[in-house]
């Protein structure tokens, strides 16, 4: 536990050499990559990708800004920042999402707002257990519908998550029965 007036320590991963496997943080970090990536990123808290930075991942992060080279999906929960030289060949997924002149994004891009509803017009994504308490069931039965086909569900690696719009339309026909 940090004392008042002390600051966590900021974690950067600065690799030279390849690197290759999963990363998970399950508590925030400040999270630096200015070398080679290879695997899973799943972070919480700021990553950055810097500028002589070459991911092949696919990632997940609260905050991320990309200014490297990066091949994969990437799902940013608050907000998504490219800045020159950046390129992102894959998919992405935001809330909040502002590219700078010069970078580049060969991929389609899904505006989505987690838990709200977006005035913008993108998709009001859920997790399993927002969806159960919606539908007033067990976690464990939402997952068991999702995964059988029953229910609609975008599943993201390990992850599943539900666009409001469709659990809606799904109630509305009935098929909760």
């Amino acid at each position: 536990m940090l004392g008042k007036g002390k600051k966590a320590e900021e974690k950067i991963l600065d690799v030279d050499a390849s690197m290759q496997g999963t990363m998970s943080f399950n508590d925030p970090v400040n999270l630096q990559i200015n070398g080679r990536f290879e695997g899973t990123l799943n972070t919480k808290g700021t990553l950055m990708i810097g500028e002589k930075a070459f991911v092949n991942a696919n990632i997940v992060g609260d905050e991320i800004t990309i200014a490297g080279r990066v091949t994969g999906e990437v799902v940013a929960k608050r907000s998504l920042k490219l800045i020159s030289p950046a390129r992102v060949d894959g998919n992405i997924r935001t809330p909040l999402l502002e590219i700078g002149r010069g970078a580049v994004l060969n991929g389609n891009c899904q505006m989505v707002v987690s838990g709200k509803a977006s005035s913008q017009g993108g998709a009001q994504l859920m997790e399993v257990e927002e969806v159960a308490r919606y539908l007033e069931v067990d976690s464990s039965v939402v997952k068991d519908w999702a995964v059988s086909g029953k229910l609609p569900a975008i599943r993201e690696g390990d992850k599943l998550h539900f666009d409001k719009v469709k659990i809606d339309e799904w109630i509305a026909s009935e098929r909760i029965k």
